[in-house]
């Protein structure tokens, strides 16, 4: 079966290292040293198997991982599973079985995504760790000593597939403003934060900090809902049991989100010395629908705890299908995202994605439009560069690198300020752009010298100034392509540098033997309509 027809199914409804080099990349700027760098996903519910959007917020936040380890920084990148709630306890009995054995079954299809996917955690946490429950209840029980924390009644409108109340003025057209359907009515003994008695202190503290939400326009957003006033929080249930039971009055059990984001504090074992030297987070890497939890909750819980609130909040798009159809495991329109890389390679979807949506924007996904892009991206431009590279070298040098030094006309096509500047910024679709411009400039750069009817030191310059930039952009990919990386470095024969400070110029030395060719990415065909 031809591949695009195959992965059209996946869419359905419900040798040794280099010396050291010479010089360095111009533009190559180096963090301040051991610079920490903490970055986090949400943490997915797993009442479901994933879909393309899990894939996608963890390929994002790889990305911006693996670029900021390139830059020297010292990372740490946690993701994991968020395992309470009535969503799952219904889940589970659905299945059968208790609500601990539905999760532990559900994770592993997590964890194979983020095998599959390439993701480089640091540390993959479950909510129903025993010791996040231990932090997540004695941070409960910290913000009532300071008195933030009450019993009363709640009664509202309850969105369980949200795991959140809304007011008449926050609904749709009567339904769910995310799911599209009913609410349930509930009233029941609530514990209660009292969330409104930080309304100025967060406005100060997104005065202070401009940046905290990004894209800013969605910082807008959050700013008009707490000027209309904060309401306090309903922070635990009694109308079902699996969660995290209060140590004092075990009938209620920790509201699923007042438990679900502690993982950020809890993941990097708060109190203790990781905490000390990692947090705040630097980037929560986020979806859009649930910004508020994590720019107004969040904040306003760790100010009550007397812990300083995270430095960033990024929110992403959402990713519809061709049609406009927004992905999504309530209404059933999903993209298996493991049978997508089974059958066009991690790497290619990756690269799809991160070139074709800006981040903090919504996108489409279409197998044709990820067919186009890997034909004339991955295929035709980086492969095609690579093939030719190793090919003529092997013909004309017998696969060993001559003495010679790149041609300081091809190195000056590579901006890497201007990639950096990109990434700085969270343009990752435009550093690819850019990286991409240069595997141009290097195509253009063999046909125009035809080291095929060259012989001698004109052909070995001009041979080693591509083998030696296929190097350098196969250092500059690995953030965004770590296989294809680690797959060039292989037939270069080379480790590739760990930092940007490492990639340089002129990192192949003389008489160094060439590894065995392969081809990057074969040609496929367009998927039938």
């Amino acid at each position: 079966m031809e591949k695009g027809k195959s992965a059209k199914k996946a869419i359905k409804k419900s040798k040794g290292a280099v010396k050291k080099p010479k010089t360095a990349l111009k533009g190559a700027k180096p963090s301040a040293k051991n610079a920490k760098f903490f970055i986090t996903t949400a943490i997915d519910y797993p009442n479901s198997s994933p879909h393309l959007g899990h894939a996608y917020e963890k390929t994002v936040a790889d990305c911006i991982s693996r670029w900021h380890r390139l830059c020297g920084d010292d990372v740490f990148f946690l993701t994991g599973t968020d395992e309470h709630g009535k969503k799952i306890e219904q889940a589970a009995l659905k299945e059968g079985i208790a609500p601990q054995e539905f999760v532990d079954g559900q994770v592993g299809s997590f964890k194979k995504l983020c095998g599959r996917w390439n993701i480089s955690y640091d540390r993959f946490i479950r909510t129903s760790e025993p010791a996040h429950m231990k932090i997540c209840r004695d941070i409960f029980e910290k913000v009532q000593k300071n008195g933030d924390i009450y019993l009363g009644t709640y009664e509202g409108l309850y969105c369980t597939g949200c795991e959140a109340f809304y007011t008449e003025k926050e609904l749709a057209d009567g339904l769910c403003p995310v799911h599209k359907r009913p609410l349930e009515k509930v009233k029941e003994e609530s514990y209660f934060f009292a969330m409104s008695k930080y309304q100025k202190r967060l406005l100060e503290y997104f005065s202070e900090n401009p940046d905290f939400i990004w894209p800013r326009r969605k910082r807008q957003e959050i700013l008009n809902r707490v000027n209309e006033g904060l309401k306090d929080l309903s922070v635990s249930r009694t109308s079902f049991g699996w969660g995290i039971p209060l140590k004092g009055d075990p009938k209620h059990v920790i509201y699923v989100w007042f438990d679900a984001l502690l993982n950020y504090i809890s993941g990097i074992d708060y109190p203790g010395e990781k905490f000390r030297k990692f947090w705040p987070a630097d980037i929560h890497v986020i979806g859009k629908d649930i910004l508020w939890f994590h720019s107004v909750i969040f904040p306003a819980m760790l100010f009550s705890a007397g812990i300083e609130p995270p430095r960033k909040v990024f929110v992403h798009g959402f990713i519809n299908t061709a049609g406009g159809e927004k992905l999504s495991k309530s209404t059933g329109t999903t993209i298996d995202p493991i049978a997508l890389s089974d059958t066009y390679g991690t790497d290619a979807v990756r690269y799809y994605l991160l070139r074709e949506i800006p981040l903090g924007e919504d996108g489409n996904f279409s197998i044709d439009g990820l067919i186009e892009r890997h034909n004339n991206e991955l295929a035709n431009e980086l492969g095609n560069l690579v093939n030719r590279a190793l090919s003529l070298a092997e013909k004309k040098l017998g696969s060993t690198v001559p003495d010679a030094k790149t041609d300081n006309a091809l190195a000056s096509k590579l901006d890497l300020p201007k990639i950096s500047r990109y990434m700085d910024s969270l343009e990752a679709h435009n550093a690819l752009t850019e990286i991409f411009s240069f595997i141009s400039a290097c195509n253009k750069y063999v046909n125009d010298k035809g080291p095929w009817k060259l012989e001698g030191k004109e052909c070995g310059e001009v041979l080693y100034s591509v083998l030696d930039s296929v190097a350098v952009i196969a250092v500059l990919l690995q953030p965004f392509l770590p296989d294809t990386s680690w797959r060039i470095a292989r037939q270069l024969g080379v480790a590739l540098p760990k930092t940007l400070e490492g990639a340089k110029f002129n990192m192949l030395p003389a008489g160094h033997r060439l590894g065995p060719r392969e081809i990057l990415f074969k040609k496929i065909e367009t998927a039938k309509k």
